[in-house]
Order: structure tokens, then C-alpha cells, then sequence
């Protein structure tokens, strides 16, 4: 039987983590600025975890869907 810690190093948790991570930061970001186009949510969707626990952080900054794209642009 796979421990706790040993369950989170699999390639398949690993994986359901970052998919429930990319959902819930286009949730936030759509509740936040607006309809997201699908461009940017492709955008979104090829960030690493990393990158979007960053971006989870800093769309509570954002007011416009501009604010998205420099974002981005800079990460």
C-alpha cells in the first residue's frame, strides 16, 4: 500500500493536482476579470504548478483582463 507521501510523488496524483489546480485559477481569474478567451485560457493551461500557484497569487491583483496578458507576457 502507497503512503500519503508516497501517493503524492506519483506521476498520475501529480498530474489530477496540477489539472484541479489549472480549473480552479480559470475559475478565479473568470470570477475576477471577466470571461477569459480561449487563448489565454490555453495560455493557462500550459503553465507549469509553479507558475500557477504564482499566477493564484497575483490575480488577486488584477481588475481587467489586460492585467492577465502582462502577467503572461512577464512569466
Amino acid at each position: 500500500m502507497f503512503g500519503l507521501s508516497e501517493l503524492r510523488e506519483t506521476k498520475v496524483y501529480q498530474e489530477g493536482h496540477q489539472e484541479g489546480e489549472r480549473s480552479l485559477i480559470l475559475r478565479q481569474l473568470t470570477r475576477r476579470i471577466g470571461n477569459v478567451t480561449s487563448e489565454l485560457a490555453v495560455k493557462v493551461q500550459t503553465l507549469s504548478l509553479t507558475q500557477l500557484e504564482s499566477l493564484g497569487e497575483a490575480l488577486l491583483d488584477f481588475s481587467q483582463p489586460a492585467d492577465l496578458i502582462t502577467w503572461l507576457d512577464e512569466n
